[in-house]
């Protein structure tokens, strides 16, 4: 399929996602605030799900911000008056109403609308897996190490640049299918720990592993859980993690392009064999990363 053939494809499903929506009455507009237009695509508005809003002010603005689900989520100007704006839905987030407020400044004004979504619940499935003791109960010589790690973490994803730095749709970061659902309920070892907060590729130790999109590199270092991994900062609150690599081919504030090689495959840090692990935050909200590349990105290369 041509790359043209495969943006009219992906605008044709964000249409139908777009009315199926509307029609389920999963997006509504508030009562007597519309003066920003508001367009919702999405392929279900659940936990750990991306949302789309393509907003059009009444005029030329020169900055749209929307405010949902406690946070401040910038919008990028998509042509003369169109911007999106990229909504994460955290893993845990509770189902519910919840509106989503839009401002613009046009002129000397700022002009607002506003657009409830019905987060509706999801019931994850859970998975057994067989690692090593020291991965489900770390000794305690590792305990601050772990903590450090998790805090750097945090930081990485929390101080994301405050523009777009990506301009071409997102694309997988290995031609494999992924083959373990995101948001599973983990049992490691008969215990229960954290959901899995990515999606898994089962490619071959050695694939080549490329950014998703073009981005600054905010890490790239071993770390206790994800073994080698490297943590792209894509501008606007957009961050992939990639896990378990054997070999790391980027250095830390070095700039990435969409589909460079940043690593290959491997089988580093809590696993029970090579595979690569994306991980995707949106606001600090733990998205799907699949969710991502069926609205903004190439879901086939």
């Amino acid at each position: 399929m041509s790359g043209t053939a495969r943006e009219r494809a992906r605008l044709a499903a964000a249409a139908v996602a777009v009315l199926a929506l509307i029609s389920s009455g999963q997006v509504s507009s508030a009562a007597g605030v519309d003066v920003i237009d508001i367009a919702v695509a999405a392929r279900t508005i659940q936990p750990g799900e991306l949302v789309v809003l393509t907003l059009t002010p009444p005029g030329d603005a020169t900055g749209v911000v929307v405010h949902v689900f406690g946070q401040r989520m910038p919008a990028y100007r998509l042509g003369p008056r169109a911007w999106q704006a990229l909504i994460g839905i955290d893993l845990d987030r509770k189902p519910g109403r919840y509106v989503a407020a839009v401002e613009a400044r046009v002129g000397a004004a700022t002009v607002r609308g506003e657009k409830t979504l019905v987060v509706e619940p999801h019931t994850f499935p859970t998975r057994k897996l067989r690692v090593d003791p020291d991965f489900v109960n770390p000794p305690a010589a590792v305990l601050t190490r772990i903590q450090s790690e998790a805090a750097f973490i945090r930081d990485a994803s929390s101080h994301s640049e405050p523009m777009r730095l990506w301009s071409t749709p997102f694309v997988r970061p290995v031609p494999d299918p992924a083959n373990s659902r995101f948001g599973t309920r983990s049992i490691f070892n008969g215990e229960l720990r954290r959901p899995h907060g990515g999606a898994d590729f089962l490619s071959a130790a050695g694939t080549v592993v490329h950014a998703p999109n073009a981005g600054r590199v905010v890490a790239a270092r071993d770390l206790f859980f994800t073994g080698n991994t490297v943590i792209i900062d894509h501008g606007l609150g957009v961050v992939s993690l990639l896990a378990h690599l054997s070999a790391m081919d980027v250095r830390e504030g070095e700039a990435v392009a969409a589909g460079q090689p940043i690593g290959r495959v491997g089988a580093t840090g809590r696993v029970t064999g090579p595979h690569l692990h994306w991980g995707l935050t949106v606001g600090g909200a733990r998205v799907d990363p699949l969710s991502l590349l069926a609205l903004v990105g190439i879901q086939d290369k």
